[in-house]
């Protein structure tokens, strides 16, 4: 086979055009400053997105990889450079998001010097990466590249870190690249067991009461289709977790709602009501589950999971099915039988209208001239048609966007959830809207969340993104103050917040922006906000004490969830 020679830094972009990227979100600096020279000359194939700080890179290729189903690419210098990505790389761990991270490094024979921005990026990367190495040799690049593409992206997908030497990448190698299909001792895919899954068929046709719960694993193997083709054929309700929003459709008459510590009331208190729960691509996250002492006891659990070390980890199962989920529900489908459950059906019903207007009359007593954070995400749920890609940062905004917006295509739900990222949403709707463009992309974010990763709005300015973004602003770091309310006798201890004007920020970053105090306003400004061709940042003045209910609190029951 005919090979050429090239430096190491050449070497990476051949490697990585060899592996279809297209887009990379990074900052250079002085150790990586090779690979960028050699990136110069793919600026015809490879689109480089200019960050304001590495952590904005990595959050992007986050929003990049959930909505393209691609791994996401980012490029860091050494030192701070590669420091700046752990929260993200973190965050993409637990969230299981593929990335493929390629840091500079010093040259080699600096190591362990404490030369001028050497860090020891693989012990400290090691814990939030599914896998890092560091590259000292030239020869060694086209390898790593892609045994690291293929760990990204096989099984539970997960970051990877390659930290390459100055010196590899400037050391002359003859370039030859083989995609990786295998790793010896690492088996992504599990092979399906047929009498776990016969098992877990069975308990669901004996079912009387069956609540299938789902999570982002759905997405992540494609599973959309067959899970619709199960839940109506089993006629079984379909609960979704906070990364499971999107992967069925949220006005579908099988949707149960949304579950979790500010999730809808139906579905928690009837995971406790429920004979069969099935979990298929979720890990029964302390918020989903509350005081697992106390959770779903009455029940037979099926727990599918590509992952084995969450089967039996925090619940234990009584079948575990270690599977892909595309897998399991194409088999499960082919032997349960054709069942209806109307009445259980009607419980849930009946539960989500109690929800409705137990809330509805709660605003009724208290009626406030302020706008609310529900209000301007159901006007903007019905504007878009549910159609849009949302990204949310975290807090109150992220758990009214995941109430009540209404999720009707996979993917469209972009959030941090594992790590609870504030500064996530502003980059990672820069990624989404890349690796969606033909997408309306929304990032909702809380006026706190903002401000941690504003300097992005300068990556929109260059790279002319047409990201929205609404700012709910009430004034507070709203969920912690929210805790201080109920939990701390109202000791608002260092979370109400003085913010700059936002309106004139965006105006300074050439982004078209206004702000609304006013319901009678809100609707004309958010069709603004979506007729705008570009970029539009839309301020929200939003009431500063409000609560997001349904509640389960810290240690309490599923069953024990608040209203009000």
């Amino acid at each position: 086979m005919k090979t050429t020679k090239i430096t190491g830094a050449q070497a990476v972009l051949k490697s990585l055009v060899a592996e279809k990227v297209d887009t990379i979100f990074g900052y250079p600096g002085g150790a990586i400053m090779p690979i960028y020279d050699a990136l110069y000359d793919y600026a015809d194939s490879v689109n480089h997105i200019l960050v304001r700080h590495e952590q904005g890179a990595i959050h992007a290729a986050q929003g990049y990889a959930r909505v393209s189903g691609k791994t996401g690419v980012v490029f860091a210098t050494s030192g701070p450079g590669a420091t700046n990505l752990i929260t993200g790389l973190a965050d993409a761990l637990i969230d299981s998001t593929p990335l493929v991270c390629i840091t500079g490094q010093v040259a080699s024979h600096l190591l362990g010097t404490d030369a001028f921005q050497e860090t020891d990026v693989m012990g400290i990367s090691m814990p939030v990466t599914k896998w890092n190495c560091q590259v000292t040799k030239a020869s060694e690049i086209p390898a790593a590249i892609a045994k690291a593409f293929y760990i990204a992206k096989s099984g539970r997908p997960g970051p990877v870190l390659i930290d390459i030497t100055k010196d590899a990448q400037f050391e002359m190698m003859e370039f030859h690249y083989e995609k990786c299909t295998q790793i010896r001792s690492y088996h992504p895919k599990p092979e399906l067991s047929k009498p776990a899954i016969e098992a877990a068929s069975l308990l669901i046709n004996q079912a009387e009461k069956p609540l299938m719960v789902i999570g982002q694993g759905i997405m992540l193997s494609n599973a959309e289709k067959e899970l619709l083709q199960f839940a109506e054929k089993a006629g079984i309700p379909v609960a979704s977790t906070l990364l499971g929003l999107g992967a069925f459709p949220n006005n579908h008459p099988l949707y149960a709602g949304f579950l979790g510590m500010h999730g809808d009331y139906a579905p928690n208190i009837k995971t406790n009501e429920c004979d069969v729960l099935l979990a298929v691509g979720m890990r029964f996250d302390d918020r989903v589950t509350g005081d697992v002492s106390r959770y779903a006891k009455q029940a037979k659990i099926i727990h599918v999971d590509i992952d084995a070390s969450e089967l039996n980890k925090i619940i234990k199962a009584d079948v575990a099915v270690h599977a892909d989920a595309k897998e399991a529900l194409r088999k499960m489908t082919e032997l349960i039988s054709e069942k209806e459950y109307p009445l259980w059906l009607q419980e849930f019903k009946e539960a989500k209208a109690m929800e409705v207007y137990t809330l509805a009359n709660t605003k009724k007593i208290m009626p406030s001239e302020e706008l609310k954070m529900d209000e301007v995400i159901e006007l903007l749920s019905e504007l878009t048609k549910g159609e849009a890609v949302i990204v949310t940062d975290v807090g109150q905004h992220q758990m009214m966007a995941a109430r009540y917006y209404q999720y009707n295509q996979t993917k469209s739900n972009v959030t941090s959830g594992g790590l609870g990222t504030m500064g996530f949403a502003l980059p990672a709707a820069i990624g989404a809207k890349l690796g969606a463009p033909e997408k309306e992309v929304i990032a909702i974010i809380g006026d706190g969340g903002f401000q941690m990763t504003l300097q992005e709005l300068g990556t929109i300015l260059q790279s002319k993104m047409a990201v929205k973004i609404v700012i709910l602003n009430n004034k507070f770091l709203g969920m912690v103050r929210q805790w201080q309310q109920l939990f701390f006798e109202k000791r608002y201890s260092f979370t109400e917040m003085i913010s700059p004007d936002f309106v004139a920020l965006a105006r300074s970053y050439s982004i078209e922006a206004q702000k609304v105090e006013v319901r009678a306003a809100l609707k004309k400004a958010l069709k603004q906000m979506l007729d705008h061709e570009g970029a539009y940042l839309l301020e929200v003045a939003v009431a500063k004490e409000e609560n997001v209910f349904p509640m389960v609190p810290t240690g309490a029951s599923v069953s024990e969830i608040r209203l009000v």
